[in-house]
């Protein structure tokens, strides 16, 4: 599913009129299970995916950086390496996320001392909620790393991503996204602990059962979102617990603790959220014995439980992506279907039977067609290794 480097060449050349030198690839990323928990210091199951962000890059003889997206068609963006402020300007700050991850990095003392031009593609769909801005953060960083022959190890190249989100860019998300594209690996899910950073990798090397995107295309913006107000939420309702309980985090909690304590609550909205946390987190530790005996239906099950949650107690769902979903989960083959990412809009995905997925894409696709009144879009991928150079 890569793409021909030649095209990646001749697009540098087109907009830079040198040629490239080394060619990259940073993977998106679909999560199975674990929905809005990383910021709550929580567990989840992501997985690099075989769509993603591609880098040609060229040093320069000055300290002039200078990125193209070929997905914006825009001017090149361009500024000294030293600069550490982000770009204002509207039409320029999709280069915020490459430009944090090099900002950071000399803010930790990395040398970086040459410009160089960067031209950048993706194919993640746009807005498709499967993480363009970690695949852009981790590209950046993979680049930076192999170029400047950087001794940074791959976890603190995920935490400067989620630096660059919270800190650069002003959402408040947690570093599942990075993390995942970072520590891809082919075949499997990375079942992470937030609070810890411990991983566990689990093989999703199914003969059986692929996974396919169901893409709502309709525009995804965690920045313009509730996003940041279900962070809040998750902190208000964390500080009334507190009161009476020695937690640090909504995922100290079990079930029995949060229903005998959740008095100190006592807000519908609140109670939701929390109860939301606290099950997906226990649904990822039973997902994660299901995937260990390779029981694909037990973990669709799951799947489709942790939609319902996410959609009734999180509130982060949709008319698209109910739909999508909820026609999914009438189709022979399906084990399971559920929204993704940040909610609203975006993408969900489906663990279905392979001989199964045309079908689903048929079948889906007209009910969305009929109850949305335009297309949706669906990929097959694969699950993939983290960022890495092509040549």
């Amino acid at each position: 599913m890569l793409m021909e480097k030649q095209a990646l060449l001749d697009g540098f050349q087109k907009v830079f009129h040198r040629p490239g030198k080394d060619i990259f690839f940073s993977p998106g990323r679909i999560n199975l299970i674990g929905e809005h928990t990383d910021y709550n210091d929580g567990l989840s199951m992501p997985c690099a995916i075989s769509l993603g962000t591609y880098g040609v890059f060229a040093p320069r003889d000055d300290d002039k950086v200078e990125l193209y997206s070929e997905n914006i068609k825009g001017e090149i963006v361009s500024f000294p390496v030293t600069d550490r402020y982000p770009i204002v300007k509207d039409s320029e700050q999709w280069a915020n996320y490459p430009k944090g991850m090099l900002a950071y990095l000399r803010h930790e003392g990395y040398l970086i001392d040459k410009g160089f031009s960067l031209y950048i593609y993706g194919n993640l769909p746009y807005g498709s909620g499967l993480s363009s801005s970690a695949s852009i953060e981790m590209l950046m960083g993979e680049v930076l790393k192999d170029e400047f022959n950087l001794p940074v190890s791959n976890i603190e190249l995920a935490k400067l991503g989620q630096r660059t989100e919270n800190d650069f860019l002003g959402l408040r998300s947690g570093i599942m996204d990075q993390f995942a594209v970072r520590m891809g690996k082919k075949d499997q899910a990375v079942l992470l602990n937030s609070a810890t950073l411990s991983y566990q990798y689990k093989s999703m090397d199914d003969p059986n059962y692929t996974l396919v995107i169901m893409s709502t295309n309709k525009k995804h913006s965690l920045a313009n979102s509730a996003y940041n107000e279900r962070v809040k939420q998750s902190q208000e309702a964390l500080h009334l617990l507190q009161q009476k309980l020695g937690i640090t985090s909504l995922s100290d909690l079990d079930f029995k603790t949060f229903e005998a304590y959740d008095y100190l609550i006592n807000d519908a909205v609140l109670i939701r959220r929390v109860r939301h946390v606290v099950t997906e987190n226990e649904r990822t530790r039973e997902a994660t014995k299901a995937m260990q005996v390779n029981d694909m239906e037990r973990l669709g099950r799951l799947i489709n439980a942790s939609h319902v949650s996410l959609a009734y107690d999180y509130e982060v769902s949709s008319c698209e992506l109910d739909t999508l979903v909820n026609t999914a989960w009438q189709l022979p083959g399906v084990a399971g279907a559920r929204m993704i990412g940040g909610g609203f809009a975006g993408s969900a995905i489906a663990l279905v039977k392979k001989d199964q997925v045309e079908n689903l894409k048929q079948q889906v696709g007209e009910e969305y067609r009929n109850k949305v009144g335009y297309d949706a879009s669906f990929f097959d991928v694969e699950i993939v290794d983290g960022p890495r150079q092509l040549n």
